[in-house]
């Protein structure tokens, strides 16, 4: 058999990848295995995280419950964070262990790592975790298979000869079961020298050009779209993540997501529409349309003509089974007329949107880039609540911004007054590398960052709570999710996106059922099956 020749799959077209995607028989190589996903970030990064599950069960590997179980460990990344992107590392470095421990029992553990932390800190990875075993870019995953079967066919080419500890296994870092025969305090002790080893190769930049050659180490975006080379969407419960766009234009001055996924990228309306069908047609009820900037889509349609949201969202409602319908993460000044008609006409929207404003003071927007004035963002929130008045808002803030002073974060607390929103996320500034406010001038004290998030905080929360208290006594439509922590309970989700446990049946999981909420705190609500 010819094995994947990572160079060569750089020079393949679309049509070719397909065709060697779609048959290739993996089950030789993967039966009996297991994979690990964590996902870190948003909504764009849990339906990445899915699509990747989607790919390696079609290779024949199975979901393991725990890290410790997995042959294939893949941690998803966000970047859009300082603490998110530590957060990895942290992982990583607990993943090691285990990798370890498997390999002192003669099991063999493959870690990579995908999303945008890969894109921004390709370097960071290599020098800080040497012993992960390939890394794909946001755009890039797609790939996966591909880079994943390579890994495990050079492992398999080194069992028995002890080339997995050789220097050509360095590349992987790896205490394969080659290694087995040595005791668990000699494999760890392998295993770290083969890290200083590496650390030293990494000085010299050896490890980072290898792994560019052989494109285990790949950030680079891609000339096709992503959501040309996966294979079909599965649904995976009653709501289901559709992405209908990727990548940025905006360029907010505290954002990596420009950098790290590129510029916008609409799917084609078709292509969207068949994707939806799908999920229906697997028991998807609710589907939630995903982009960095949703609400700038500009999909064509079969005619070649360009469309906006508004048209997509018509038309994912004529759609036989779906029944409920969100879409994120919106910009406010992307919505249009048509945008708020919808929420006035579409049954199927929900009546809960989620539009980040991130600060209330125009002198903090303009540094931030946004392309928006604080008036501006309050007339659309106006225009939609006159469209709809039962829709709920929630957004995003950002306080610490470089520049901000008292007076600026006191109209961020006002705009929270006005809007009176059910939700919301909130943050202190992060710098970000390579964004241009990571260098401006006035970066705000941590103390005050802190001092300023409680505030405002506590502001968001009396309001969350509030508007949850109002909900006792009333009767909502609840799409049951998942188990709850106690036997015999389910939990769900309002319209609203609150969280809600009640005591019901396990055949109503995946189903939307009417209950009424009989308590409410600031985070969930309890209801009973009517």
């Amino acid at each position: 058999m010819n094995y994947p020749n990572m160079v060569d799959a750089r020079k393949r077209g679309k049509e070719e990848v397909k065709y060697i995607y779609e048959n290739r028989n993996y089950n030789e190589v993967f039966k009996g295995k297991k994979y690990f996903i964590k996902t870190f970030g948003c909504q764009m990064n849990v339906y990445d995280s899915s699509r990747m599950a989607n790919m390696l069960e079609e290779m024949g590997l199975k979901k393991a419950a725990v890290l410790k179980d997995a042959d294939v460990v893949v941690f998803n990344t966000c970047h859009i964070r300082e603490k998110a992107a530590e957060k990895v590392f942290s992982d990583l470095g607990r993943a090691y262990l285990v990798k370890l421990e498997r390999a002192a029992e003669g099991r063999d553990t493959i870690i990579g790592v995908t999303g945008c932390v890969v894109q921004a800190e390709d370097k960071e990875i290599l020098k800080r975790a040497p012993y992960v075993d390939f890394a794909l870019g946001p755009l890039r995953y797609f790939r996966l298979r591909e880079v994943v079967e390579s890994v495990f066919r050079e492992r398999e080419r080194g069992k028995g000869t002890g080339q997995e500890c050789s220097d050509a296994g360095q590349r992987h870092l790896n205490a394969g079961p080659a290694c087995s025969g040595k005791s668990r305090e000699g494999q760890q002790n392998a295993a770290y020298v083969r890290l200083n080893d590496a650390q030293e190769q990494i000085e010299t930049g050896k490890i980072e050009k290898e792994r560019k050659r052989t494109g285990l180490l790949d950030t680079e975006f891609s000339a096709v779209s992503k959501f040309d080379l996966l294979p079909e969407n599965k649904s995976e419960g009653g709501c289901s993540y559709l992405a209908i766009q990727e990548g940025c234009n905006n360029f907010c001055t505290y954002c990596v997501v420009p950098y790290t996924r590129g510029v916008e990228v609409s799917r084609p309306v078709e292509d969207v529409l068949r994707e939806a069908r799908r999920l229906a047609a697997t028991g998807s009820v609710e589907l939630n349309l995903l982009g960095q900037n949703v609400n700038s889509y500009h999909g064509e349609d079969a005619s070649g003509r360009e469309r906006n949201l508004a048209y997509l969202l018509n038309r994912v409602a004529e759609i036989d089974g779906i029944k409920r319908i969100r879409y994120t993460t919106s910009y406010p000044a992307d919505v249009d007329d048509d945008l708020i008609r919808c929420h006035k006409e579409l049954d199927k929207l929900m009546p809960y949107l989620h539009l980040p404003i991130q600060s209330g003071s125009d002198a903090v927007l303009k540094k931030m880039n946004r392309r928006h004035t604080r008036d501006e963002y309050l007339r659309v929130v106006e225009k939609l609540k006159e469209a709809n008045p039962a829709i709920g808002m929630s957004s995003d803030f950002i306080v610490g911004f470089p520049g901000e002073t008292e007076e600026d974060f006191q109209q961020t607390l006002d705009v929270v007054n006005r809007v009176q929103y059910v939700q919301a996320f909130s943050f202190k500034y992060s710098r970000r590398p390579g964004t241009p406010a990571a260098v401006m001038d006035g970066q705000v004290d941590e103390k005050v960052k802190k001092e300023r998030l409680q505030v405002l905080q506590d502001l968001l929360f009396s309001y969350q709570t509030k508007f949850n208290k109002n909900s006792i006594g009333k009767v909502m439509p609840v799409l049951f999710e998942s188990k709850g922590r106690h036997k015999g309970q389910l939990v769900g989700r309002t319209p609203y996106m609150q969280n809600l446990h009640a005591e019901a049946d396990g055949s109503l999981l995946n189903k939307i059922v009417e209950v009424r909420v009989t308590d409410a705190s600031t985070n969930s609500l309890s209801g009973e099956v009517l």
